[in-house]
């Protein structure tokens, strides 16, 4: 069998990151150089917890979800199924979906975007209808995933698609990058950082896929 191939479905995070309105820019600076009295570089970074590929923590939505350092890492690493709804309107809805190649998978990841937007917001991104986080929900899925900057549109303030995501304690990615990746079968390693008190978490996400020789 060959080594597994990976995929990087992570926003490279830098200082001219698109971030949501209103949003503090990301900052990276290097506080401390490599020089005659000193043998290390040291730098520091300051940004939203929604910056990039991220996964929303309950607190997001939930008054009393918990938060990132108390998620549980199950749901953000295991088997889990790409699959594509690029031909959606303003909203992914169940008829855009190929439930058969979704089956009872646990985690979901949905491909929106022909190409990913990495130099500019895009405030009319594709969101995810209520109707088929809660299809998923009731079929047992754990984690759902878009490669847009959220399950609900910019807009929202009923928060319809979290809300369904709050009910069945799942859990979400935003942000990911899948322009590279075919539809199909993978696993999925995103893991949130233990960041106390956090609505949110940047994520370094994965995709691994092995093939036969």
């Amino acid at each position: 069998m060959n080594a597994p191939r990976i995929w990087d479905i992570s926003q490279r995070i830098h200082a001219g990151i698109p971030q949501w309105p209103g949003e503090s820019p990301v900052e990276i600076q290097r506080n401390v150089s490599i020089g005659p009295d000193c043998p290390v570089n040291i730098g520091v970074i300051s940004l939203p917890l929604h910056t990039g590929t991220h996964g929303d923590a309950p607190l997001h939505y939930d008054a009393s979800g918990i938060a990132s350092d108390q998620c549980a890492l199950e749901p953000y690493l295991g088997p889990c199924v790409v699959v594509d709804a690029r031909a959606a309107g303003t909203k992914v809805e169940e008829k855009d979906l190929d439930w058969d190649a979704i089956g009872e998978a646990e985690r979901v990841l949905i491909r929106t975007y022909e190409t990913f937007p990495h130099h500019a917001w895009d405030e009319d991104f594709t969101a995810i209808d209520a109707a088929v986080v809660m299809r998923l929900r009731n079929q047992g899925t754990r984690l759902i995933g878009t490669d847009a900057p959220s399950l609900d549109p910019q807009t929202s303030k009923t928060m319809d698609a979290h809300h369904q995501v709050r009910i069945g304690d799942m859990r979400i990615l935003e942000g990911l990058v899948l322009d590279a990746v075919p539809v199909g079968r993978y696993e999925l390693i995103a893991l949130p950082l233990a960041i106390a008190g956090a609505d949110a978490s940047p994520i370094r996400a994965i995709l691994r896929r092995c093939f036969d020789d």
